[in-house]
Parts: C-alpha cells; structure tokens; sequence
C-alpha cells in the first residue's frame, strides 16, 4: 500500500494544500511548529476518523473557520482508493458532515462504514497502525516502556493471533454453556428415574381393580333407591291432586261470597248516587234563576231593545259588534299615522341636536389640536437650540482628535494600516524569539550532559571511558554557542519592546481614527436633525391657525342646528296630543265590546245549566236500570253457592292429607341416602381416573427419560468435542506465537546491529512472552532502559521496523504494508545516532518498503532523501504552506553536504 495524493482544506493551519506522495524516502522539512506533523495526521485522519486523533474534532479545524475537509488517495495491492472527509459546524460542536470511500466496485458511505472498511482492508485498525506503521513524535519509547503483557497483546494483535484467542474464548464460553445445560439435563434425568420408581411402588393396577368393584356395588344401591323413590313420587302426585282439588273448590266459595258482598255494597251505593243526582238538579235550577237576573242587568247596559232575556235578538248583537269592528279599524288607523308623525318629528329633533354637539364636539377638538401644534412648535425650536450647542462639542473634540495627528508619523486615515504593519512586525520577533529560547534550551542541555559525562569520567549507561567522546570534544563549541544565542535572545527582547511601545501608539491613533470618522457622521446627523426641527416647527404653527378657523365655522354650524331642532321639538309635542285622544277612543270602543261579551257569556252559562239538568236526569234512570239487573245476578250467585258446598267430601280431604305427609318424609330420607351415595361413586370415579392418569404419566415418564438419556449422550459427546477444540486454539496461538517470536528475535538482532554498530552488545533476546533482554559482548544482561537516551531510541525503532518487516513478510507471504512513517524520530537522538537512523531507512528500503514518509528538520536525513517536501507558515495570516523541492534544488543540498 502506498499514499499518492493528500488534499487539505482548513485543516490546523491549512487553509488549502494539496501535496503528491512518490515512492522511496519523502523528508517533510520545515521549522518548528509550521505543520509538518499535521500533514501525517491528515492521512491517518482520513483512514480512521476521529479514532486517530488525540483531540476533538474542534482542534483540528483551522481557528474561526466552520468547515473543513481532507482527502485521501491511495493504492492497495494494486487499485486506486479515494477517501473524503468533510467536516462542519452544528450549533457549538464540529461534526461530520460526510464521508465517502470510493474504489473499484465499491463505494463506502457514512464514518463509521468507512473506517470498518479501512480496517477491513489493511488488516488493521488505528491502534494496530500507529503500532506497526506511524511512529509519532514523543512515540518513539512506546513499545520499549510498555510492560511485557501489553507488548504481547500489541503485537499479538497485530499478527491476528488475538482472533485465535478469541476463538478459544468462544470455544470455553460454548463448553461452559454445554457443562450448564449438561448438568441441567442430568439433573432432570434423576428427577425422572426417582418418579418413575415411586410411581412403580404404588401399586397402582391393583388400586385401580378395588375401585372399579366398590364403584359396582354403589350404582346397584343407587338403582333401588332410586325406584323407591319414584313410587313415593307417585303417591305424593296423587294426594296433591285431591287436595288441590280441594282447595279449589274451598276458593271459588270464597270468591262466591266476596261477589255476594260486592253486589250488595255496589247496589247500595247507586242508590245513593241518585239521591246526590237530584239534589245536584235542584241545585242546577236555582242558578239559572240567578243567571237570568244578571242577564237581563248586562242588557240594559247596552245600546240593545229587548222585551227581557228570552227577547234578546241576535242579529242586533252582531250588527252591534260590526259597528264597533268599523270604528275602532278606523280610529287605530288614524291613531297610526298620529304615531307615525309624532315618531318622525321627535327623530328629527333629536338627529338636529345630536348634529348641533357632534359640531361643538369637533370645534372643542381642533381647539385643543391647535394647542397641542403650539406646543409641538415651541418644543421643536428647543430642540433647535439643543442640537446646535451639540454640534458646537462635536466640533471641539473633532479638532481636539485631528490635533493629534499633527506630530504623529501617519496622516489621518493611515492608522489602521500603520496599525497592523506594527503588529505583523511585533509578532514575527515573537515568533523568532520562542525560536531562540528553544535552540538556547537545547543547546543548553547538550552542554550539561556533556559536562557530566566529562566529570563522571566514563558513561553511566555503559561504563565506557569518555575521553575524546565528541560529547566532551564540543563542551567549548556549545559554551559559544550559548553566549552567541543568549546575545540574540537579548537583543530581540529589546526590539520586541521597542515594538510593544510602537504598537501601543499605534492603537491609539487608530482608536482616534475610527472616533474622528464616527464624530463626522455624528455631526451630519445633528445637521439633519436641526434642519428636521425647523420644519416641524414652522408646520406646528400653520396647522394651528387652520384648525382654530375651522373650529369657528363648527361653532355656527352648531347653533343652526340646535335652533331647528327646537322647533322640530313643537311639532312633535303637538302630535303626540293627537295620539292620546285617538288611544282614549279606542278605550271607550273596547268597553263597549266588553259588555256584550258578557251578554253572551251569560246566555252560555244558562244553556250550559239546562244542559247538566238534562245530563243529571238521564244518569239517574240509567242507574236504575243497572241496579235491577244487579239484583237478578246477585240471586244466582246466592244459588251457585249453596250447591258447591253440599259437593264436599271431609274424609277424603283428611286420607289425601296422611298420605301425603308421609311420601314427602320418605323422599326427604331417600334424598339423604342418594345423594351421599352418588358423592361416594363421585369419589370412587375420581380416584379411577386419578390412578388411570398416573399410569399414564408413568408411560409418559419413561418414553420421556428414553429421551432426555439419548439428549444427555449427545451433549457429553459434544462437550467432549467443545473442549479439545478449545485446547487446539490455545495450542495454536502458542505455537504461532512462538514461531513469530523466533523470526521476530532474528529480524531484531539483524535490525539492531546495522542500525548500532557497536561491539559493546552482542545479541538482544525476546523471550516467549515478550519480555526484552540486551546481552553485553562479556554476557552481562542488561534491561532496555539501562540503555542511554540514543541507544534507546534507535533500540525502539529498531523494534519497530522489525515489526514491520514481520507483518509484511510472514502474513500469507507477502502482505500489502502500509507506509512507514516515522515523525521526528531524531528527537532522541545525537548527530552519530542520527547517521545510523539513515542507515536503518536505507535498510529498510532495501528490504522493499515502497515509501517512506519522515517528519524532521535533520541535515542529514534531508541529504538523504528522494524527495523532499517543505512547510512554511506565513507569520501575517499564521497559515502554513506546502512545497515539493525540484530534483535540482534536492541535488544541490546533497552536495553542499558533501
């Protein structure tokens, strides 16, 4: 596997960068802090997500930016892969807004997918690949200072031998499952056989034959019983029928006298209702007597002539009524049109003053409109006043500011510009100075392990003589070096303050600036404002004089119209007399309707009088009548009577009655009998249903314990099976392991004695549980950190890439690596160890590793290069750019190092 293109868009401190990745050795070069790291963490990045970052997703979008994006191509065994990340904002957190990875015949979309299909591809996820592949700066003691465990389970995993783990795993979880449900079954085995024998020593057959016989002899009792009983039943019928008879006979004799008495009382009773019927006819009489009387007052005080009561002729009635009907239709005609004028004349009396105040009403408010317009023009000419003394302020700070800038090095409207070129200036000496602190505090370091190996007299790692080391042989050049950078450090603090002074001037005339520029759109809004003002003004006042005029012309408006509204007033008064004479003489109609209403009322309650008469007569003969007939009932009835009762037969009736009595005590004791005869065959036929159940759960049992013993042998035979697979794993990833830790000791040993070089150690022995040991040439064994600083770090590395080279030549033989990243790996290292970190590169070149990819700002390993890649960072916009070298610029730093 191999980077070819890597694509950025507001990624840490790029805005935009694309860079090509070749083959061979890339050197990514550039001053400290410019972004080389970050061109590393882009790819791995892009292959993982959010798992190969330290930090969140806000960290790694370039500061005030919302998006970002990184792309990512490559080649794996041989086909092209394209993989994009877009990041944005959502509210207060960054998030992933997409992510795609195309390839040939394929397409990934979503983070998650993506970065399984990656891990899918490389046989690796982003723990296994900073492991194997990306060795990141401050990373390069990671393996050396893990324990033994976490080695093993690193580079077990790795080499997949964590699966074989996993699998036996699995494996002891299923025999543990089988050992669970084994055991469940054997106990479930010999809860079968202890029921089946408990069952078996129940004798249950024999039961079964004592219930049967006993359940034959109840039903034969039960029989007989039961045919006495029918007989008592019989004679029982018998006994009811002749007492029900009876009984019968006794209630219609009953019902014969009750009838006997009711006739008597109902023919009483008629006859005193006609007593009460002719007194209600002489009651009847006297009212029409009295009826007539008030008859003949109420016609002599109508307009009628009538000889007396019997003489009132109806034809008069009603031409009188008529008469009435035609004068009163037209006095309420008249009294209508009286209405309707007195109506109109008050409305238009009342609509003349409501008009006459809505006038007033409109010349009291234009009134008070023309005070308010006074009062508006005399506050908008104070305003006037008020907005010329501000103008007058205005124009003294302005003049005030512009004073300023009469001694100062820029013209007004150059601040801001002066302004930043200052800061830009203060920033880059910052920048420079952090640069030199550092060199100083490394330098520093340099000559103070250089002074203690000098007065230690030999190393404490290793127990060599340090005498003409070049340690102590560049004691003197680092003690000038020192002096020469503490003088710049010295002299860039002075200029940084110069600039700080510089600066602060400059922000206050730019300060007076931005002021000056908000003073002049002050003073023209004040100008507007004024101008605004005396218009208003001199509009107040014109609107005021209109409107007192037309609140006069209102005023005669008003008084025209109270004077035609009084005299619409009169008018009104005049009709309104009309309609109370004409509603007096519709009074004096409805009088006269009355009284001969009640003439004919009376005429009505003297038929209705003659008419009860009549109605009372005709119920008395009526009931008369009914009474006669009554009578001749009441003898037959008498008759029927006396017959019934010579029919009964006393000694019969008493027979029925001991009969009786005893077939009902015999059925009540048979009852006793039958009923606690059937509940003992009740009990009987359970319990031979019960014993025929638990054979039958007997036979259930045994085909069920066939059953479970044939389950129980399946499942010891699988158990069996379960467990020599698990033991096969184990074996397995031992056997592997072991054969991994053999080759992984040779390319190790190989590594590190190109790389070292040194005749004090012979041999380094990784144990099988990874456990790391350096042997001296005199046997002596010592741990890794008993190693001095460089030695560690080349030891590292050079665990590293045997690990690498382990991965790539013993998975199914060739696996498809991806690049080897080292960043910054020189950071532990002196300038010996350095030239012998270039040969490891070399080395692994020469074993076929197709691209190499180093972060670092060493001469040497630049030299060595084929290609090299420069970051720089512009100090004005802080944002960082990328550079390939020419083929000529790359030749021409490898012979300035020559």
């Amino acid at each position: 596997m191999r980077f070819e293109r890597i694509g950025l868009r507001n990624f840490k401190p790029y805005a935009d960068a694309e860079l090509d990745l070749r083959d061979g050795v890339t050197v990514i070069h550039g001053l400290n802090g410019s972004g080389k790291s970050s061109l590393l963490e882009a790819c791995f990045f892009a292959l993982y997500g959010a798992r190969a970052l330290d930090e969140t997703l806000d960290d790694v979008v370039t500061t005030g930016e919302d998006e970002a994006e990184v792309t990512l191509e490559f080649v794996h065994e041989g086909e092209a892969f394209r993989i994009e990340r877009r990041l944005r904002r959502s509210g207060e957190r960054m998030q992933t807004a997409s992510c795609t990875l195309e390839g040939p015949d394929v397409a990934v979309d979503g983070a998650t997918d993506v970065r399984a299909f990656v891990a899918d591809l490389l046989r690796m996820d982003a723990e296994a690949f900073v492991n194997c592949a990306y060795v990141r700066q401050g990373e390069v003691n990671k393996l050396i200072n893990a324990t033994p465990t976490e080695r093993q389970d690193t580079i077990d995993d790795l080499l997949q031998l964590g699966k074989l783990e996993e699998y036996r795993d699995r494996a002891g979880q299923a025999r543990l499952g089988v050992e669970d449900v084994l055991s469940e079954r054997r106990g479930a085995l010999s809860k079968l056989d202890s029921q089946i024998e408990a069952k078996e020593d129940a004798d249950l057959h024999e039961r079964l034959n004592g219930l049967e016989t006993e359940l034959a002899s109840v039903d034969s009792e039960i029989e007989r019983f039961e045919g006495n009983q029918s007989r008592a039943e019989d004679t029982l019928e018998d006994a009811a029928e002749i007492l029900a008879s009876y009984e019968e006979t006794r209630e219609t004799l009953e019902d014969l006298d009750a009838d006997i008495e009711t006739l008597r009382e109902t023919i009483s009773a008629d006859e005193s209702t006609r007593a009460e019927l002719r007194d209600e006819i002489v009651d009847a009489r006297e009212r029409i007597d009295a009826l007539e009387g008030d008859l003949a007052a109420a016609l002599a005080e109508t307009d009628l002539d009538a000889a007396g009561v019997d003489g009132v002729d109806e034809a008069a009635i009603d031409d009188r009524r008529e008469t009435l009907d035609d004068e009163e239709a037209t006095v309420r005609e008249d009294l209508q049109d009286a209405r309707r004028r007195a109506t109109m004349l008050s409305n238009q009396a009342e609509k003349l003053r409501e008009r006459a105040e809505e006038f007033e009403s409109r010349a009291a408010e234009k009134r008070d409109r023309a005070a308010e317009a006074e009062s508006s023009a005399e506050s908008a000419e104070e305003r006037v006043e008020e907005r010329t003394a501000e103008r007058e302020e205005v124009d003294s700070e302005r003049q005030t500011l512009r004073d300023r800038f009469a001694d100062s090095p820029v013209e007004v409207g150059e601040a801001e510009a002066h302004r930043e070129s200052v800061q830009a200036d203060r920033q880059a000496v910052r920048d420079d100075l952090a640069d030199a602190r550092a060199e100083l505090s490394s330098v520093r370091e340099r000559l103070e392990e250089a002074r203690t190996l000098r007065d230690e007299g030999k190393c404490p790692e290793c127990g060599q003589p340090v005498e003409g080391s070049p340690h102590v042989d560049a004691i003197g050049e680092y003690e000038s070096e020192i002096e020469s950078l503490e003088r710049d450090v010295d002299a860039l603090c002075e200029r940084r303050d110069e600039l700080e002074a510089s600066l602060e001037t400059a922000e206050s005339l730019a300060a007076a600036e931005t002021r000056l520029e908000a003073l002049r759109e002050k003073r023209s809004l004040i100008d507007d404002r004024i101008e605004d003002a005396r218009e208003t003004a001199r509009e107040r006042r014109s609107e005021a004089e209109s409107l007192r005029e037309g609140a006069a012309e209102l005023d005669e408006q008003a008084t025209e119209k109270r004077d035609a509204a009084e005299a619409q007033r009169e008018a009104a008064d005049e009709a309104d007399s009309r309609v109370e004479s004409l509603e007096a003489e519709l009074s004096d109609i409805d009088s006269a309707r009355e009284r001969l209403e009640r003439v004919e009322e009376l005429r009505a309650e003297i038929d209705d009088e003659a008419g009860r008469i009549d109605r009372f007569r005709e119920r008395r003969e009526d009931l008369a009548d009914r009474n006669d007939e009554r009578r001749e009932f009441l003898a037959e009835k008498r008759e029927r009577r006396s017959d019934l009762a010579e029919s009964i037969d006393e000694s019969r009736i008493e027979d029925a009655k001991d009969d009786k009595a005893d077939a009902e005590e015999y059925l009540e004791d048979v009852a006793v009998k039958l009923q606690e005869l059937r509940e003992r065959r009740d009990e009987l036929q359970s319990g031979i249903g019960s014993v025929e159940g638990e054979l039958s759960q007997l036979e259930d049992l045994r085909a069920d314990r066939e059953r479970l013993a044939e389950r129980v042998g399946d499942l010891e035979s699988l158990h069996e099976e379960i467990s020599t697979l698990e033991s096969t794993y184990g074996d397995l990833r031992a056997e592997l392991r072991q054969r991994n830790v053999e080759t992984l000791e040779r390319m190790l040993n190989e590594t590190f004695e190109l790389v070292y070089g040194n005749d004090a150690y012979s041999r380094i022995r990784l144990d099988g549980e990874y456990e790391l040991t350096v042997f001296q040439k005199d046997g002596t064994a010592l741990e890794p950190e008993q190693l001095s600083g460089g030695e560690r770090a080349l030891f590292n590395l050079s665990l590293r890439c045997a690990i690498y080279r382990l991965l790539a030549e013993g998975i199914e033989g060739s696996a498809p690596m991806p690049p080897l990243i080292l960043d910054e790996p020189t950071v532990f290292l002196d300038s010996g160890h350095v030239s012998r970190l270039v040969d490891l590169v070399e080395e692994m070149r020469s074993l076929g590793v197709n691209q190499i990819l180093i972060v670092s700002h060493d001469d040497e390993l630049v030299a060595a290069a084929d290609d090299l890649v420069t970051v720089e960072k512009d100090p004005t916009t802080n944002r960082s750019s990328v550079e390939r070298a020419d083929d000529a610029s790359l030749a021409a730093m490898e012979a300035a190092d020559d």
